[in-house]
């Protein structure tokens, strides 16, 4: 049996929830799904400058599991721009 998932903080409210090529409709694209952990950790890490320690105590969870969403989210980035796919970002209704 595995261990229970840990709730992390995140505290970003994203108000665009895609992003996608221009001139292509969205319903013909294929998308990336970023998550919201994985979007807050990117935030606080390349947006804000915190050091991936600092982004663990912030989001109250250890340093490696930042490491592994900021590593995921770039990946997702990064594919969805060189392949022209739309980002689509998780959101909590």
């Amino acid at each position: 049996m595995s261990r229970p998932r840990l709730n992390r903080h995140v505290c970003i409210q994203p108000h665009i929830t895609y992003f996608k090529p221009r001139g292509i409709p969205l319903k013909e694209l294929q998308h990336v799904h970023l998550t919201r952990e994985e979007l807050e950790a990117l935030w606080l890490v390349d947006e804000k400058g915190y050091d991936q320690i600092q982004a663990a105590h912030h989001m109250k969870t250890s340093q490696s599991t930042i490491q592994r969403l900021v590593t995921a989210a770039r990946k997702k980035v990064s594919h969805a721009l060189i392949t022209g796919k739309a980002i689509a970002i998780e959101t909590y209704e």
